[in-house]
């Protein structure tokens, strides 16, 4: 390439040309040299870029209003930051997610692009520092051990978001089954054997209060990441920023962002303690053991058609097999299985990572950065392909799983207040021996009216334990 289409910037290990059409420079230069990784860029999390670019902003609204930052300087950085939160410029942060240095990479790689777009908006030129500098302008009163964990909590806040709507949508989902089957009788089962009666409506509405559960959860884990560290700079200490520019670039921040930030009462602390991501993860690794357990129920309720338990049936989606005409596989359900075990994996490299921290600051945050914004992507899409793609189709077999209920020997414990554990106990026996029913067994034996027992072993009865227990009488 020509000389013309490359500009030369310096640092501390020398000069270094840069192509004249970047917004980065030599520091983003280098280290997209030094860690071709993973393959995957900033440009992959505009979250965290739209957050990067709000602490700089914040950043250079505190220092003009301190007096420390020029007027002129600091509205340049302010709109070129606003164009990049409105998404302009991603290509432009183009280091790879994973690096060593703490994050210090993509510092870097925001403060030049904020930088260079900052000198064309004064009508320079991309590279004329002299007028606008990355880190003594745009970098001025941070340091990456505040700016990039400030960020990244901020960024995490808006996945998060995402993540709690496809969460409603699937709860809203298994709410609208659990109304459309509770009068849908069939038998539960535990250690997947015959258990007692209970309505299709109940399994899924237990399916939508977990996601309630975990919804909360999550809610509160996105209020611990509103605790940020602007203003600790290097290790917590503030040293080479104004005594008032934490507190005035957290007001800038969450004026910014429209999140409820606060600065952490122990700056040293905060700076250090990644304990507010493990709990994120500790929150999203619960979700997706839940996914990953409901989606097994489906797996098993829909098994079949015909040799399995066939109690729903799950809308078909695509062709089940090469070989084998006809056949459809629950594939919604085992993608969502899929998601879980990445996200459970993801986990235990967070929990190390956050492990690993040494002193007064951890290096590995871009890690735990890059596995939570995979885990709330995947989360997303799962909630979302789930509830479209899967629940909202489902039917039930409803004849066939009454007739289950009126042979399954669980019926049996609805007797056990009436005629004792042991004979209830003989009756079973007999009844699992003959292929009989329980109702046949206990009426033959005499141990209670046919009257009784149809209103005791009534399915949707003992589907509502609360009412029969009310109505339970003392054994003769």
């Amino acid at each position: 390439m020509a000389d013309d289409m490359f500009r030369i910037e310096h640092d501390l290990l020398g000069d270094q040309p840069v192509p004249h059409y970047a917004y980065f420079g030599i520091h983003t230069l280098r280290a997209v040299h030094n860690f071709p990784i993973t393959g995957t860029r900033l440009t992959a999390y505009p979250d965290l870029i739209n957050a990067l670019a709000s602490v700089k902003q914040a950043a250079a609204e505190a220092n003009r209003d301190l007096r420390l930052l020029d007027p002129a300087k600091a509205d340049a950085v302010i709109a070129a930051c606003e164009e990049i939160r409105s998404g302009k410029l991603h290509d432009q942060f183009v280091v790879d997610v994973i690096q060593g240095g703490a994050g210090t990479s993509t510092n870097m790689n925001a403060n030049e692009v904020i930088a260079n777009r900052a000198l064309e908006l004064m009508g320079h030129e991309r590279g004329q520092y002299q007028h606008l500098h990355p880190l003594d302008d745009v970098n001025a009163g941070q340091s990456t051990n505040d700016a990039y964990p400030t960020a990244l909590r901020v960024a995490l806040q808006s996945a998060a978001a995402r993540l709690r709507e496809a969460m409603t949508l699937l709860r809203q989902a298994f709410r609208a089954k659990a109304d459309e089957f509770a009068g849908v009788v069939k038998t539960g089962r535990t250690q997947l054997q015959d258990a007692v009666p209970m309505t299709l409506g109940q399994e899924f509405g237990a399916y939508a209060v977990m996601l309630e559960q975990d919804d909360q959860l999550l809610a509160e884990a996105c209020a611990l990441l509103g605790e940020i560290n602007l203003g600790g700079t290097a290790i917590g200490t503030g040293l080479n920023a104004h005594p008032g520019f934490a507190a005035l670039a957290c007001s800038h921040l969450s004026a910014i962002t429209g999140l409820p930030l606060f600065t952490a009462p122990d700056l040293i602390e905060a700076t250090q303690d990644t304990g507010a991501l493990v709990h994120l993860s500790g929150v999203l690794k619960r979700l997706a053991v839940k996914l990953s357990k409901i989606c097994n129920d489906l797996r098993l309720l829909a098994s079949g058609p015909r040799a399995g338990l066939g109690e729903i049936n799950l809308p078909p989606v695509q062709a089940g097999s090469s070989i084998m005409p006809g056949k459809v596989n629950p594939v919604v359900p085992e993608a969502v299985n899929q998601i879980a075990f990445k996200v459970i994996g993801n986990d235990v490299a967070i929990t190390m990572a956050a492990e690993a921290g040494q002193l007064q600051l951890n290096a590995f945050e871009p890690l735990i950065a890059h596995c939570l914004f995979d885990d709330l992507a995947l989360l997303s899409a799962g909630c979302v392909i789930l509830t479209e793609r899967c629940i909202s189709g489902i039917t039930a077999n409803a004849d066939h799983l009454r007739a289950t209920v009126h042979r399954t020997i669980g019926m049996i414990t609805a007797l056990t207040p009436h005629v004792g554990y042991a004979q209830a106990s003989a009756a079973a026996e007999e009844a699992l021996a003959t292929h009989r029913s329980v109702a046949d067994i206990v009426a033959e034996h005499n141990l209670l009216s046919p009257e009784e027992i149809g209103e005791i072993l009534s399915p949707e009865r003992l589907a509502q334990p609360h009412a029969l227990l009310a109505d339970a009488r003392p054994s003769q």
